[in-house]
């Protein structure tokens, strides 16, 4: 099994809380769904990229180890071409470095001085190896174009699966990512992984307006159990997040992923929570 590549200034801490008065929102947040966990978000007159694969269709093999291994990835071709997904980016965040989040295609393409964000020392390492001069690591609160950026918890699968010490070398560490800035809604993209208590945490830390969830119930072979949330997830987050419009992502273009978007889009209007639920095309844009 392999999901790997081979191979900011402190300032003043600014942090919402939810008992402060958010409500007047006067700039729109845009969210553009690239493909797979690949998300284009402009916020607060800033524009990032979040977790760029970037790859043609059938560019590397399946996951070893992992649901219907024999297909290449991705499954399917970008929405557009892939100078138009970096056009207009002012900085990147890889949540972690598995390959449908960072892959080849992307560090080739992206600008080797371009802002980009890592989770921790050893993601950071890899990337400047990789040729990247301008790599900071996210915190808590890291500042970025009047933006804050909030470094959040998870787990890239269950407790059993990373009491295996391979396996949990293999799925590694993660990270979901609040956005914050004055007059604009919060957005939290959760990540790769699994519903925990620190995902619990974050809602009620920050009682976000938008919520980003990587729902297409990737397994690894011998487990039944996800590695990400799934369309169960989907619905715990509708009644979690009474507020939050739930954005779901990361299917149908990697081998492992076992929910499809049109299961899921079934699913929401089954649970009649199509209200606040949406599946995004790639390479559709939502505005809030």
């Amino acid at each position: 099994m392999r999901f790997s590549n081979p191979q900011a200034s402190p300032l003043p801490l600014f942090l919402y809380t939810p008992s402060m008065d958010t409500t007047p929102t006067t700039q729109s947040v845009q969210v553009q769904h690239i493909r797979n966990a690949t998300v284009k978000i402009k916020y607060a007159d800033t524009t990032f990229l979040v977790d760029p694969m970037l790859a043609r269709k059938d560019t590397y093999p399946g996951f070893e180890g992992t649901f219907r291994s024999h297909l290449r990835n991705p499954l399917i071709e970008l929405p557009m071409p892939a100078e138009d997904v970096i056009e207009g980016v002012d900085a990147v965040i890889v949540s972690h470095t598995h390959l449908d989040h960072w892959d080849d295609a992307a560090q080739k393409l992206l600008p080797k001085g371009i802002p980009l964000f890592a989770q921790n020392e050893a993601d950071a390492q890899i990337i400047r190896a990789q040729g990247f001069t301008d790599v900071r690591i996210l915190g808590e609160d890291t500042v970025f174009e009047g933006v804050h950026l909030a470094k959040t918890g998870g787990q890239h699968g269950t407790d059993t699966m990373y009491s295996s010490p391979e396996l949990a070398e293999i799925l590694g560490k993660v990270m979901g990512i609040v956005f914050q800035a004055l007059d604009s809604k919060t957005v939290y993209v959760a990540g790769d992984t699994v519903w925990d208590s620190e995902v619990d945490q974050t809602l009620a830390k920050f009682n976000p307006d938008v919520i980003i969830l990587n729902t297409g119930d990737a397994r690894v072979t011998g487990f039944s159990d996800s590695i990400i949330m799934g369309k169960d997830d989907t619905l715990h987050a509708y009644r979690a997040a009474p507020n939050a419009t739930i954005i779901a992502v990361h299917m149908d273009a990697i081998n492992h992923t076992v929910l499809s978007r049109k299961e899921l889009r079934e699913y929401v209007q089954q649970k009649n929570i199509q209200d606040r639920v949406l599946v995004p095309a790639d390479g559709e844009t939502l505005k809030f």
